[in-house]
């Protein structure tokens, strides 16, 4: 369904299970990014009526994820660290050229938050079901369909604003991109790393 090259290394929850503030820490972070992300796209593309309206709902269900993520540190007696280097997501961006028209700057942020949803989506899907502490498991399984439902309106809009065609192949060879970053990683606690 999520249609990337190439899953996830299973060791990675090996690191996870090591560390499991640090993949809290890393989390949280995720969901304040995307949350900003959302509101950098109604800042950025406020003419497109539908998407705005998506975004101011996405705004408030990733801050809300944010806080749930947040409770879960408090919960556990730890703090809220500080944000890390997501080098899965410099690495990715280094796929779409800088420039073009406006419609062509839309497309690729919306491919690009599409992808960070369905490897979301893909490393939820892994922590409910290979995580040893079953209350975070069960977590992980209730945020799994919230990254699926977001990885495919991102495509949808990308899908509906840009030529149907060269979006999917962009979409194609986006997903091989991501695959030969993905080979050098998943040695990290961290949702993507």
């Amino acid at each position: 369904m999520l249609g990337l090259k190439l899953p996830t290394d299973p060791r990675w929850i090996n690191i996870v299970e090591k560390n499991i503030e640090e993949i809290l820490t890393d989390h949280a972070f995720c969901e304040q990014k995307a949350a900003s992300t959302a509101i950098s796209l109604i800042v950025s593309f406020p003419e497109y009526t539908d998407l705005v309206q998506e975004m101011v709902k996405l705004v408030k269900e990733e801050i809300s994820h944010f806080k749930m993520v947040h409770d879960k540190i408090i919960e556990r007696g730890w703090i809220l660290g500080r944000e890390r280097k997501d080098e899965y997501v410099n690495q990715l961006l280094r796929f779409f050229p800088k420039g073009g028209s406006r419609t062509d700057q839309l497309v690729n942020r919306l491919l690009y938050a599409a992808l960070i949803e369905a490897r979301s989506c893909e490393r939820f899907r892994l922590l409910s079901e290979e995580l040893t502490d079953k209350e975070l498991a069960e977590f992980y399984r209730s945020l799994m369909v919230s990254e699926a439902n977001h990885y495919t309106m991102f495509l949808g809009f990308a899908r509906q604003y840009g030529d149907r065609t060269q979006v999917d192949q962009k979409w194609q060879d986006l997903l091989h991109f991501e695959a030969e970053i993905m080979k050098n990683l998943s040695k990290k606690e961290t949702i993507h790393g």
